[in-house]
Order: structure tokens, then C-alpha cells, then sequence
């Protein structure tokens, strides 16, 4: 990411200090190995699934899975942002065709308690409860919408402040570049402009769905698309500062729209959607 960002709001900062971890938190002993050279990414067959959200019941997404973070609206989104995030509405959230479709749509909400003047609708989906892990192999198929303003991202966040607790960004793409995809790690010695990063071209991004991939160990933080690695981020055993990554992180699954990175924003394009067919967690045993 080149330009400083804290992205989540008020439901999101309660998350951080009211949730724990599920997930291995053994921490890493001994040298790590050697970074990996391969240029592609599998699942770890010993990994076994622990969380999944395959969206096969239509309707709202499943409360047990999914919250819905909307703390921000009244004040406004970071990143100068436009959209006003929906609780709970079909609108703008909504599970049906075996995919979780997130809608961003050119409408203003004024009856709305919290509405702070956007002239955009969107959702911001968040794992519920104690739903947060530490390591793992994730995998989230999905389809990019297109249009100039567009902003989707798929990433998760640790259980503290920002950027100490660290922030894993597995998928970003903005519609004014739809071909490109990207990942970016953000801690408190690379946050903001600083966010250590690195991406792929995509031309399938919007018209075809694609697994986007994290295996993040002790050692590093690999990301791949379709199996093909675009980043990697190593553990360089120099502190909490470069990695804070061995505590729990929970899933944002959004659609923001304009802001810093979202740049200008088409209003031809409304309503777009943001699909997402299935996500899936694997740890070791």
C-alpha cells in the first residue's frame, strides 16, 4: 500500500480486545528454514479444515459466521472513503447462487440513525465471535467488481491496536486498474506507505472467480494467487515491531468505495458486486 490507512472502526477495535484465539499459538523455536524458491503455493497435506463458510443458505450471511462492522459510518470510513456500510441488509449483503454477494450501490440512507452523508452503500463483513486464528492455510475463491472507485479486499487483523497487532492484507484490486491484484503487510515498522507488499496481473480479476491464498507460518507469510506466489513476507526474528504475527488474526471480507486508493469514482458503474464463493481455513494438527 503506498499511502497510510487504519481501516477498521468501532465494532472491528471491540473485536480486538474481545475475542481469542483458536489456533496454534506454539511459537517458533529453533532457525527457521530456508526461505522457499518455488514459485508456486499448494495446501500443506498434513493441514486440516477448521473453519469454512461455503455460502449454500440463501439470504443474510450466517450470524454465526459473520458480523457486521458499521462503527465508522456517522464519522466517516478511514482512507477518505465514501460508502456507508449496511447492517444487516439484503441490499448490500446477501447470500444466494452458493455465494455471498456484497453490493455497492449509489443510494443515500438519510433515515439511517448513523448515516454521515455517503451517497454510496456497502457491507463490511467480519468472523464472528471468537472466530480468529493463528497460522494457517487460507484460501477465499472469489470475483473482483469492476469500475473506476471500486475497492474490495480480503485481509485480517490482530487482536490489538494497529498497527502493533499487524495487519495481513491477502487480496486488494481497485477498479481503475483491473487486471492487477495485490498483498500487503502492514506492522509498526512497515505500516501505512510503508506497507511491505507485492502483486500480480490478473485479466480474469473480474470476469471469472480465482483462489486468492495465504499460508502463514512462524517463519513467513506467503501469498499467492491460483497457487502462484506474488509475495512473500519473512519472519526475520528481529521483534514484535517487523512481526507481530504469531497471535491471533480475524477475516474482513469489504467493498469500499473511492478514498486514497479507490481514486475517482464512476457512477455508471452501481450497482457493482463484490462475489465471494467460498472461504476456507486449514491449520496443521
Amino acid at each position: 500500500m503506498s499511502l497510510p490507512f487504519q481501516r477498521f472502526g468501532a465494532l472491528a477495535a471491540a473485536l480486538l480486545t474481545g475475542c481469542g484465539g483458536t489456533g496454534d499459538t506454539v511459537p517458533a523455536t529453533g532457525s527457521p528454514p530456508p526461505a522457499p524458491t518455488a514459485t508456486t503455493l499448494t495446501l500443506p497435506p498434513t493441514y486440516r479444515l477448521v473453519w469454512s463458510d461455503e455460502f449454500d443458505v440463501p439470504g443474510l450471511p450466517d450470524a454465526s459466521r459473520w458480523v457486521y462492522d458499521t462503527g465508522l459510518n456517522k464519522a466517516g470510513w478511514h482512507n477518505r472513503e465514501k460508502q456507508y456500510y449496511g447492517h444487516a441488509r439484503l441490499e448490500n449483503s446477501e447470500v444466494r447462487d452458493g455465494r455471498l454477494v456484497i453490493t455497492a450501490r449509489r443510494e443515500e440512507l438519510r433515515q439511517a440513525a448513523d448515516w454521515g452523508g455517503q451517497r454510496y452503500t456497502s457491507a463490511r463483513l467480519i468472523t464472528s465471535g471468537k472466530a480468529s486464528w493463528t497460522y494457517g492455510f487460507f484460501e477465499i475463491r472469489a470475483r473482483m467488481p469492476c469500475g473506476a472507485g471500486t475497492w474490495p479486499a480480503i485481509w485480517t487483523l490482530g487482536h490489538g491496536n494497529w498497527p502493533a497487532a499487524g495487519e495481513l492484507d491477502i487480496l486488494e484490486h481497485v477498479g481503475s486498474a483491473p487486471t492487477r491484484v495485490f498483498s500487503t503487510v502492514h506492522t509498526t515498522s512497515g505500516s501505512g506507505g510503508q506497507g511491505v507488499g507485492g502483486g500480480s496481473q490478473l485479466p480474469t480479476a473480474c470476469s471469472a472467480f480465482n483462489d486468492y491464498q495465504m499460508l502463514w507460518t512462524p517463519h513467513r507469510v506467503t501469498f499467492a494467487v491460483n497457487g502462484r506466489v506474488h509475495h512473500v513476507y519473512e519472519n526475520r526474528g528481529s521483534g514484535s515491531a517487523q512481526w507481530p504475527f504469531d497471535a491471533p488474526q480475524f477475516l474482513i471480507l469489504n467493498l469500499a468505495i473511492g478514498g486514497d486508493l479507490g481514486g475517482a469514482i464512476d457512477d455508471a458503474i452501481f450497482p457493482v458486486r463484490f462475489e465471494v464463493e467460498h472461504v476456507r481455513i486449514y491449520q496443521a494438527p
